[in-house]
């Protein structure tokens, strides 16, 4: 059966023009699901014709123009709820029939996307290879001798085998960043509680994210602007700041830096290594500046996620069953969890201490950068190693995961080119919490550099974001006592700003010594302007509030064009303030006026 390109903007115009229906597209994709999961072990369950019809029955009251997802079919991760159909987290003996959606179902449905049913995972989310299901174990969506990745190996294969038009997977140690590279897809793994965890079964309930697999980065920045929303169900839910919003999407400015780990490890694999090359490289021609990351202390977090007292969190969720029907829960999961009933609260306490000792000093190294980039995992394993040693390959596969969700950060796993066998492979791109967004909009320039087959055979949009993309730091363009060394330059320094540029305005500007004597004036002239020499600083966005408020009247903070046409937040003043002043545009700048002053 032909795949079909499923992504979000080639059904939304097939809707719009009336070539295609959510009944008649849903029918043939239910019949692909069928097809497929002898093979593949896809989908623990496929709605059926009667379980579907409310959904499509509620679309046929509507336009495709009034829903964001009109018609858009996507699974759901069998850990997650969906009302009325059973929730197993790949546990029979675990299984309940959901009396109400998860959040994100329900924000989903709502949005006017389609569930087609609930896909296969590791049991308990408890893996990262999909084979570790009594419902069957799933492989490679490519090639037969290798494994999905997991937990959430249905999800990646819906989307990987052109059932879904994006999945929704979990991701506590690498679920959904890891079957994602593995399937030729982009794996989204935003901040903790950005997508609310309400109704999803747990597996370390303080690490959890909800995850979106989707073809491209562009899907994955539009799926989560629509669904980073807080949510009181959830305990853990947080607000995303509006730095992280829909508008901060984009285009990765030139400069950016972004970390390479040391040591790198690729477990003998030269195929991931000259891979991981590629991409670095492709990084560089975006305009990326690569930086040495020491990545010591994120390793030696990432141990702590089995090592230490959160494998007890894990147990919290299936220990009950484990203790009372032992044979119910898979030996594998039995064997990763035999040590959670010793975990005391003093080793507890322990774990918490190294791990906040860890973020410290992993903070602290990623304050430089705008992103870090890793490989998705070292090398892929095989079927056949992973049944040799399930627990040590398994292992292999979280190496550069483990520590995601433990540090706080957020990531996005992004295709990067295939093995000499065709097996796909990817690299991950992360970064400080709540930079969702600009990882987004690097994966989008990086998937653009080199574009690859996309799942349904369709290719990249040549239309480009128009804007610039945006982090948790705010670029601000100074002109006279905030410039570097003098005298209210500690306002930036004291706020973690980081000097980026020297540069000039566009020659569209005049510059006046106010009448205090300490301060200039800048303002846009089109006739009469000159360049004027000017530094672009970054801080963090949320110390720009304190900033802008600080600022003496008659200056305040507007848009300044850059010499190479950027337009940036910088200081301009009010025209009132010149009354009294003295015209510098001359001399160029500020530091060159003062300089004249001890002439």
């Amino acid at each position: 059966m032909q795949t079909v390109d499923l992504r979000l903007d080639t059904l939304a115009a097939q809707y719009r023009s009336g070539t295609l229906t959510p009944r008649a597209l849903v029918a043939r994709l239910r019949e692909r699901a069928i097809a497929l999961n002898s093979e593949y072990n896809l989908f623990i369950s496929i709605l059926n014709d009667a379980e579907l019809e409310p959904y499509l029955a509620a679309l046929e009251t509507k336009r495709p123009d009034e829903l964001p997802l009109y018609g858009i079919p996507f699974a759901i991760k069998d850990n997650i709820d969906l009302a009325g159909v059973p929730t197993t987290a790949a546990c029979p003996a675990f299984a309940r029939v959901a009396d109400q959606d998860a959040t994100i179902v329900r924000q989903l449905i709502a949005l006017g996307a389609i569930p087609l049913g609930k896909t296969n995972l590791d049991q308990f989310a408890t893996g990262l290879n999909g084979t570790r299901s009594p419902y069957g174990a799933c492989r490679n969506s490519v090639h037969a001798d290798y494994p999905s990745g997991g937990s959430s190996a249905g999800s990646s294969l819906a989307v990987a085998l052109g059932v879904a038009s994006f999945a929704l997977g979990t991701d506590t140690a690498g679920s959904g960043r890891v079957p994602a590279s593995l399937n030729n897809l982009v794996g989204l793994k935003a901040t903790k509680g950005l997508i609310s965890t309400a109704g999803v079964v747990p597996a370390c309930r303080t690490l959890d994210c909800v995850t979106y697999f989707t073809a491209t980065a562009a899907e994955a920045s539009r799926l989560l602007a629509l669904t980073a929303v807080s949510d009181p169900a959830d305990d853990y839910s947080r607000r995303n700041p509006a730095w992280n919003g829909a508008q901060a999407y984009g285009a990765p400015q030139a400069g950016f830096r972004f970390g390479v780990p040391e040591p790198l490890e690729f477990l003998g694999c030269e195929e991931s290594e000259a891979l991981f090359a590629q991409a670095k490289s492709r990084l560089m021609a975006l305009g990326g500046v690569p930086v040495p990351l020491d990545f010591t202390p994120f390793l030696a977090a990432a141990k702590l996620l089995y090592e230490g007292p959160w494998v007890a969190e894990r147990y919290h969720v299936a220990g009950a069953l484990i203790e009372q029907q032992p044979d119910a829960v898979l030996p594998v999961i039995r064997d990763v969890l035999q040590k959670a009933p010793g975990t005391d609260a003093v080793s507890t306490f322990d774990g918490l201490y190294q791990l906040q000792h860890y973020k410290a000093r992993c903070d602290a190294l990623l304050d430089g950068l705008d992103c870090v980039l890793t490989p998705t995992y070292p090398r892929p394993v095989t079927l056949a190693e992973l049944a040799l040693e399930p627990v040590k390959r398994n292992a292999d596969l979280g190496y550069y995961t483990n520590f995601m969700n433990l540090l706080d950060y957020a990531a996005v796993a992004v295709p990067v080119g295939f093995m000499a066998n065709g097996l796909p492979s990817g690299v991950t791109l992360f970064g400080r919490a709540f930079t969702d967004q600009y990882l987004l909009s690097v994966a989008d320039a990086f998937q653009r550099a080199q574009p690859l087959m996309l799942p349904g055979g369709g290719s990249l949009s040549d239309v480009k974001p128009a804007q610039a993309a945006t982090s948790d730091r705010a670029q601000i363009v100074v002109c006279g006592a905030h410039l570097d060394g003098l005298a209210l330059n500690g306002q930036l320094r004291q706020r973690h700003g980081r000097l980026l540029e020297a540069t000039h305005s566009a020659p569209r500007y005049r510059l006046y010594a106010l009448s205090d004597g300490k301060r200039p004036g800048m303002i846009r002239d089109e006739a009469a302007g000159a360049a004027i020499a000017v530094e672009v600083w970054d801080l963090p966005s949320s110390e720009l509030g304190s900033f802008l408020t600080g600022i003496p009247a008659p200056l305040g903070l507007g848009k300044i064009e850059l010499a190479d046409g950027r337009w940036l937040t910088g200081f301009i003043c009010e025209g009132y303030g010149l009354a009294g002043s003295q015209e510098i545009t001359q001399y160029g700048g500020w530091r060159a006026w003062l300089a004249r002053e001890t002439l």
